[in-house]
């Protein structure tokens, strides 16, 4: 699949902007606060209808106007796809074909991108909650069922943790609503963990011989799923069910104490291992970065697997943050077969074929030119 044009209205620094594209790799030049990754930012925004980089809406959109509005005609196997998402105060709305999607899990997934950012180098180093989302939001794009069930989770979280409160502070007695909440919270909770170590799975059989190659057959990549709760892979739902269960009843009066929800997917991790040592801990900053660069590219395989076309990849200001070798070993693998995306402030020093044949675009103050 590739995203043929886009336009963007009262979007970030970008009054109005139309552009086409081509399915190849395109290069965004400019120098730094002109608006280059608001350009990519606003393909990944179309296609995840949030943000990579903010979790407030309200950031997206232009100073002292109501809405921003970003359209794409991406092209898919299956013929052209209009896509068109309107982001204002009162929330935002998404169509899809010309039809307005009634809920956003069922738009997400109709465009696919993979995004590799300098923040991406951190998903191995950063905090579990990177992890956490970098996990929610590739599972979302292969599949609208768990993006409906983890808002529903976050939904039943926050009820949750909110009437824990209310019997911490003995606003409320009754624990007959804790007991219902704990319910709903379970079967939720087992269902995200049992897709998450699916997924994992999957991406682990693409990642490891990705990653034996950049590391020249050296290391080895294993990726585990670190739960808050003893549940694991082997268990099928209503075992994982019973593990909740009893956990749940156990921490009941201390969970009661605190006020907040000890365990679920929201408190689990990701843990990367390379030739049997925790990549976080013992790695060098090159194992981190291959490790990062591995899982990416071998989300850009997932997605095709899954879908049977390739997802679109956002390379924003990354390729600087990567030595030649890994460099070459990135753009070797995309070479004709994925449309890319890259923004820098200068292609100077990066020998590449696949550069040399990409259309080039300059971004200066909110204008975006074809090189010629």
């Amino acid at each position: 699949m590739h995203i043929e044009q886009l336009l963007l209205k009262n979007y970030r620094n970008y009054e109005e902007l139309e552009v086409n594209f081509e399915n190849k790799v395109n290069v965004i030049l400019g120098e730094n606060a002109q608006g280059k990754t608001n350009v990519m930012e606003s393909i990944y925004v179309l296609a995840m209808a949030k943000s990579h980089r903010t979790s407030n809406d309200k950031d997206l959109i232009r100073w002292d106007q109501e809405y921003a509005k970003i359209e794409g005609r991406v092209q898919k196997r299956q013929g052209s796809l209009p896509m068109q998402l309107v982001i204002s105060k009162k929330g935002k709305k998404a169509k899809c074909n010309h039809i307005e999607q009634q809920k956003l899990s069922q738009y997400v997934g109709n465009m696919n991108v993979v995004m590799f950012a300098p923040e991406d180098l951190h998903l191995v180093k950063g905090s579990p909650q990177v992890r956490r989302r970098f996990i929610d939001m590739e599972i979302g794009q292969v599949s609208p069922v768990y993006l409906h069930d983890i808002s529903q989770y976050q939904k039943i979280l926050q009820q949750r943790n909110h009437y824990l409160k209310m019997l911490q502070i003995k606003k409320q007695t009754d624990h007959t609503m804790l007991e219902i909440l704990t319910e709903q919270f379970i079967e939720m909770a087992a269902k995200i963990v049992s897709k998450r170590y699916e997924f994992l799975r999957l991406l682990e059989n693409w990642a490891q011989p990705i990653h034996e190659g950049i590391s020249r057959g050296l290391e080895t990549l294993k990726i585990e799923y670190k739960p808050s709760a003893e549940v694991s892979e082997v268990q099928d739902l209503s075992k994982m069910v019973k593990v909740y269960q009893d956990k749940f009843e156990k921490v009941k009066n201390r969970e009661i104490d605190r006020g907040v929800t000890m365990f679920g997917p929201h408190r689990d991790d990701l843990i990367f291992h390379v030739n049997g040592r925790d990549v976080q801990t013992f790695g060098s900053q090159g194992q981190q970065r291959t490790t990062a660069l591995s899982v990416k590219l071998a989300e850009i395989e997932l997605i095709h697997s899954e879908i049977g076309e390739y997802p679109i990849l956002l390379l924003d200001d990354v390729l600087s943050e990567l030595d030649d070798y890994r460099q070459s070993h990135l753009l070797n693998t995309i070479q004709g077969k994925v449309q890319t995306f890259v923004t820098t402030t200068s292609v100077d020093g990066i020998d590449h074929q696949t550069l040399k044949e990409a259309v080039a675009f300059n971004v200066e103050s909110g204008r975006i030119k074809k090189i010629q």
